[in-house]
């Protein structure tokens, strides 16, 4: 008796393993993948998580239709991998497409399983990450793979500012597919993938215009033009290491504060290279990098959308061992100034910062909003409020440094008192004005100018008069409207001060159901 049962038993487990095996896929499938320069979705997951750590979910699932188009028998799992594991010692949920199960693409029962996982995480509360590789929806299951495209989006928006939500493109990205990593939080490219609405053979045809993969969606022109994507990686390990690294800084959800890391530099750290990196001339321009490398622990700052609207800078670094996440107007392009990439990217940014409790430090040098007719037309006066919106509903801690210029409604949209800025530090040599003085001379003594013998020395008499009077720090200080001026050597432990005393503030906005942010 005892006999028949073990092998009863043998049999059920070397049929589990069977089925087990099959939803591993071939290495002839591995191989196929890799000559594409990618790595398969268990190896990909396998280096998202800790080692060992990856507990996988309904990988025996299977589509409704027993057999794929041609007869071909279908593959348990359905092409993609989802489950639970550990990154940098903390559960996060995963799905990651299997672009050997006919190409990826996404049926019902493939996004029946991603939704299972994503709603686990929120209710677990914490992190998901999508790696997306699919050639979109499966023909042959018609509208159920639409519907499960659609609960997708329904999953993210729930999940929306609850738990930190990553999408990872590693391969095609097209159609309806496209609008979940729009949903999320922080989208990744690899340099070999590519996201659009339509291919380039439709845009041949309705459009008239030739234009390669790359050029229409790939990693590149998302980071440089679009906007679309927050990380341009190279390949796939560059890429998971660099999730690895975001998600260092981001709380498992937002009921807690972002992970602290015991620091090893010094609080109480001068940052006198400020000195010589801040030029006292208004109009010379200086790399704000420079600036945050000086002041955050060892120098280390995790930039986010690089290389989109290059005129503001946001990321995220830590001080004294906390994780901030920086805003910083980029003298180096457009001489700082506010347009509507930058105060979309950095609105962006800010809700993001707000939503995962972390503190916003803003370091300002900007001599106003972009000017033109592209700008007015484009939107500026709208896409500017998002800004504005942001920093007025983010709750967090909100200090600023203003390191030279602050102009206008410049001044006004970040992180200003009047938007309940709590700590604003200035440098002495800052300019704190309507507009700059040569602006405002010739705008308010055009008639002295015009009828003075000698123009040029009564415009200079009268540019350093407004100096004297108007474009420094001190007026904003009389007025409250700043809380220290600071020697740029200071910058570092004032901040850590301030950082230190603001983080147990709390502020609640008036019960409503939502916001309307502007559109």
């Amino acid at each position: 008796m005892i006999e028949t049962l073990a092998k009863d038993m043998a049999f059920y487990i070397a049929e589990l393993e069977r089925r087990k095996t099959i939803s591993q896929g071939t290495q002839k499938e591995a191989d196929a993948q890799h000559s594409k320069g990618r790595l398969t979705a268990r190896e990909r997951i396998e280096l998202l998580f800790d080692p060992g750590t990856f507990m996988e979910i309904d990988s025996l699932v299977m589509p409704r239709f027993e057999t794929y188009l041609g007869g071909k028998e279908s593959r348990f799992g359905d092409g993609v991998v989802t489950g639970f594991g550990l990154i940098n010692g903390r559960y996060a949920g995963a799905a990651a497409q299997d672009a050997s199960v006919m190409g990826g693409s996404l049926g019902e029962m493939h996004a029946n399983k991603i939704v299972k996982v994503m709603r686990m995480a929120l209710e677990y509360g914490c992190p998901f990450i999508a790696l997306n590789d699919s050639g979109g929806a499966r023909i042959q299951e018609g509208v159920d793979s639409l519907g499960g495209y659609a609960r997708i989006f329904d999953a993210n928006c729930e999940a929306s500012g609850v738990i930190p939500q990553l999408s990872v493109i590693m391969g095609p990205c097209a159609g309806g597919a496209v609008y979940s990593p729009a949903l999320t939080d922080f989208v990744f490219m690899t340099q070999s993938s590519y996201m659009f609405i339509t291919g380039p053979e439709v845009v041949k045809s309705v459009m008239q215009e030739n234009l390669s993969l790359e050029e229409l969606g790939g990693g590149q022109m998302h980071a440089q033009e679009s906007g679309v994507c927050h990380f341009l990686t190279g390949d796939d390990h560059d890429c998971i290491n660099k999730v690895r690294t975001l998600l260092s800084y981001l709380p498992s959800n937002n009921q807690e504060d972002p992970p602290y890391i015991p620091p090893v530099d010094d609080a109480a750290r001068l940052t006198t290279e400020l000195e010589q990196i801040v030029p006292v001339d208004p109009y010379k321009p200086y790399d704000v990098r420079q600036v945050i490398a000086s002041v955050v622990d060892d120098g280390r700052f995790f930039e986010v959308h690089q290389l989109w609207a290059e005129n503001m800078v946001v990321g995220f670094a830590r001080l004294n061992g906390y994780v901030v996440g920086i805003v910083a107007n980029q003298p180096m392009f457009l001489a700082g100034c506010i347009d509507i990439k930058a105060s979309v990217k950095a609105a962006h940014f800010i809700r993001i910062c707000d939503a995962y409790n972390v503190p916003i430090i803003t370091l300002q040098d900007v001599p106003g909003f972009l000017p033109g007719k592209d700008q007015e037309y484009g939107g500026i006066i709208r896409n500017g409020a998002r800004m504005i919106y942001a920093y007025s509903e983010a709750t967090v801690p909100k200090l600023m440094v203003i390191l030279r210029k602050s102009y206008g409604g410049a001044y006004c949209v970040m992180s200003s008192k009047g938007l309940r800025g709590d700590l604003l530090y200035a440098y002495p040599n800052a300019e704190i004005a309507v507009m700059g003085a040569e602006g405002a001379v010739n705008i308010l003594f055009r008639g002295e100018l015009k009828a003075a013998d000698d123009p040029t020395a009564k415009r200079k008499e009268l540019v350093e008069d407004y100096q004297k009077k108007f474009n420094n720090p001190y007026v904003a200080a009389a007025r409250g409207l700043i809380d220290d001026v600071i020697q740029p050597r200071d910058t570092r432990r004032a901040l850590i001060q301030g950082l230190e005393l603001t983080l147990s503030k709390r502020e609640r906005h008036v019960s409503r159901k939502h916001g309307i942010s502007p559109a």
